[in-house]
């Protein structure tokens, strides 16, 4: 009689569920430290998106949301046909690109002097002067400009009156304020915007400077040729987090600088957060506020997905996804 050689039991393959939650198990400290993010997107950012319903109907408070007569795209219509989409959009992306590009820059030349400074005590005193700027709030920053321009009580004007020049009108002259708005952002946040660039500076091995010093590489050949390279996927990430929010504007600046109803200003400084805040609390026309922020969110979804795409093709280990 023929023996029957029965299979040894094999031990079942781990499944592809089972090694996921021991992944998360293991990562159990990581994921309880994300929650708070978690729970503040879900609440502030997934919670309201049923309200995006408001860009697509004329709301009224008689009718309430779901029987106010829906209107498809005209909110939209509107704001193309008079011209404020355009200007606005203009105006925040325009904004943002020299935030962006001069914030960045700076932030990385400070953070080089910083790393370059040999005393610690003034180093530290260094931090602390530049850092000091982004604690001052935008309402006290918005308070400083304002003694300082006013056209009957401004510190400018007393000092031209001293020399015997004439007055100038700050608040009714659009084509000055520009420098003075990026000049505020600069002051506040270059100081502040540095510590990343000069964490990943401090991340790098000093035997790579040790090894170029004595190669015979003087400070300004360290920079171009070690530093700044280094610092490359650090600027890389964070200007695709900005490009992220290139059609958000800075509305607790420009609102305290400027304020919402300065119609003579509003050719360079009305941005996308300055027009809804008027839409909302001035108006009360929240469909057009609706559609200008939903606006905002799909062209910065796709800026964030072109500009990923583009870091991707030349660059693939920096980009995001």
């Amino acid at each position: 009689m023929e023996k029957v050689i029965q299979p040894a039991i094999q031990s079942k393959p781990r499944t592809e569920s089972s090694g996921r939650l021991r992944r998360f198990w293991n990562n159990k400290t990581l994921l309880l430290m994300c929650l708070p993010a978690i729970a503040f997107f879900i609440v502030f950012a997934y919670l309201p998106m049923p309200g995006v319903y408001l860009a697509f109907i004329q709301y009224n408070y008689a009718d309430g949301i779901f029987k106010s007569p829906f209107v498809a795209f005209d909110n939209f219509r509107f704001l193309v046909m008079n011209g404020d989409l355009w200007r606005l959009t203009f105006n925040t992306v325009a904004y943002n690109l020299v935030f962006i590009v001069l914030g960045n820059v700076l932030q990385i030349f400070v953070a080089i002097l910083l790393n370059e400074l040999r005393r610690k005590w003034f180093k530290k005193v260094a931090q602390t002067l530049m850092f000091l700027p982004h604690f001052i709030s935008a309402v006290l920053i918005g308070l400083i400009a304002y003694n300082i321009l006013s056209y009957d009580y401004g510190l400018l004007n007393h000092v031209l009156a001293s020399f015997g020049m004439d007055p100038v009108k700050t608040y009714s002259n659009a084509a000055i304020w520009p420098f003075i708005i990026v000049f505020t952002f600069l002051w506040q946040s270059t100081g502040y915007g540095s510590i990343v660039y000069f964490a990943a500076i401090m991340g790098l091995d000093n035997e790579i400077i040790e090894a170029s010093e004595i190669d015979g590489a003087n400070a300004f050949q360290r920079i171009i040729y070690i530093i700044i390279p280094w610092l490359k996927p650090t600027f890389i990430i964070l200007l695709l987090f900005s490009l992220g929010g290139i059609l958000k504007g800075n509305f607790g600046l420009f609102y305290n600088l400027v304020g919402a109803n300065n119609t003579q200003l509003y050719a360079t400084t009305d941005i996308i957060e300055t027009y809804v805040f008027r839409s909302l609390m001035t108006n009360f026309n929240f469909s057009i506020g609706s559609a200008v922020s939903l606006y905002q969110s799909v062209f910065g979804f796709v800026i964030v997905i072109t500009a990923n795409w583009l870091v991707k093709k030349a660059s693939p280990e920096n980009s995001l996804f």
